[in-house]
Order: structure tokens, then sequence, then C-alpha cells
């Protein structure tokens, strides 16, 4: 007799914990705000545990109800979660002058992306006074197969772990650019192997086309990746290796040896 989930749980395990933080999770852009049963169903949870969760987050302030559409949304006290880890993360601190530096040289938007699974999650970000195409603030996700910042940090992976990685994504063609057999990422990473960086042209939205170069902790390792935008209206692929990737490099080289320093 197979065993459920549940079961395979360690005895400290606080299944409560991991209703209420599936239910936190459950809004985002497209579900802004919720009924009672759609909370349920996007955490999927039961209707009594959810209603149990929400009561629990309005009285202490994480969620408030809408007094005429009665729905709930997110209140920004949940903010106070992901700054705490903002605020901790020592490699953000060593990495903003570098980013600043890069940003002043290139004169585009440059950016700092730390691993969480099989995605990358912004966390710095200095933007140029130029036109952006894509918007994305701090705390945004972005899949690794399709994206110059997730292949630079898998090529700095052992080949085996990579692949590993690359074959549990979805992959999913987002434009009709985007790379998705494993073989052809795989060629991907092992270019960015060879050249120290990464690209990706139009593969997650059209306009936008990335350089990326990954950064490197204790035992070489990669704990993030930094990219520089170069949208497709201003760059071509070409003269956006020949341009940005060396100062681009400069910067991944003083990022690793700070990130070995603060590791």
């Amino acid at each position: 007799m197979s065993k459920s989930p549940s079961e395979d749980r360690p005895l400290l395990f606080n299944q409560s914990l991991e209703k209420g933080l599936a239910v936190l999770s459950a809004f985002n852009a497209q579900r802004r705000t919720m009924n009672l049963a759609e909370i349920a169903q996007a955490a999927q949870i039961n209707k009594s545990s959810a209603q149990r969760m929400v009561f629990t987050f309005e009285q202490l302030g994480y969620v408030r109800k809408h007094p005429e559409t009665r729905r709930y949304q997110l209140t920004p006290r949940t903010m106070e979660i992901g700054f705490a880890y903002l605020a901790s993360d020592a490699l953000i601190d060593a990495a903003n002058p570098f980013l600043a530096e890069l940003a002043k040289v290139t004169a585009e938007t440059c950016n700092l992306t730390e691993p969480d699974g099989l995605e990358m999650v912004y966390v710095a970000r200095f933007v140029s006074a130029q036109f952006v195409p894509v918007h994305m603030p701090i705390g945004s996700r972005i899949p690794m197969y399709c994206t110059a910042s997730g292949r630079a940090w898998l090529s700095a992976l052992p080949e085996a772990e990579a692949r590993e990685r690359v074959a549990a994504s979805q992959r999913v063609a987002h434009t009709p650019h985007t790379r998705t057999e494993l073989e052809a990422i795989m060629d991907e990473l092992r270019l960015a192997r060879e050249r120290g960086y990464a690209t990706n042209r139009e593969e997650l939205y059209l306009g936008d086309m990335t350089v990326a170069a990954p950064v490197l902790g204790r035992g070489g390792r990669p704990v993030a990746a930094v990219h520089v935008v170069a949208p497709t209206s201003r760059w071509t692929l070409e003269e956006a290796q020949q341009r940005l990737a060396p100062p681009l490099l400069q910067c991944a080289r003083s990022l690793s040896t700070s990130a070995r320093l603060v590791d």
C-alpha cells in the first residue's frame, strides 16, 4: 500500500505552516484578489483550512478583506518577509557598488539574480534611464533554462548536475525563439562555459535580450548570476557580446571575490 505525502513528512514537519505559506503564495499578478473558494483552490487546500488560515492572517495584518467586494488581498506587511532576506543577504550589499559601476559603464539596466529551485530570483537591480521593454522588480522569478542568468548559473555547475536541472524543468516555448530541446540548451551551457557568459535573445520576452555571467562562491560553486539587459531595439547580439560582455565579466569576477568572502 503506497504512502500518502503526509506520511512521508518528517515528524517535526508543520503542515499547518505549510498550508499558511501556500495561502500567501497563492496571491500573484493574475490573482490579486480572491474569495475563500478561490484561495482554497489556488493553495490546493480545503475550504475549511483556507478559512482558518485567512482569518489568522487577517488578524495578524497580512491579509485584508475589501469592504464592498468581500474579496481578500495581501497587505504591505507581507513584504517584511522578503525584505528580511534582502537585508540579511551579505552578497547583495557587496554587489551593489559593482552593479552600479556596471550600469554606469554600459548605460544599461544591470541585475543580480540568485537561484531558487529551477528559477532565478531578482535580488538587486540598477535601472537604466533608457527604455527597458520588460519591468522586472525585485522578487521577480524567471526560469533557468531559457534565460541568460539561469544559463550562466547552470554553466558553472558540473555538466551532469546542470543536465538534471534542465531535464526537470517544464520547458515551455514562451516565444517563437525559445529553445526547449534538452540538447540544444546543453549546447548553450557548454558555449557559456567556454566563453564565461551566457546569452538570451528574446527567449522569454520579445524585445528582451540579456548577457549574463555566473558569480562563484567558495569551491567554485555558482551562488548567483549578474546580467546586463540589452534590448533588441538598441543592440544586436554581436554588438552586445563585443561591448557588454567584457565589463560584465569584470563585474562577475569582482562579485565572485566578494562572494567568497561573505559565503
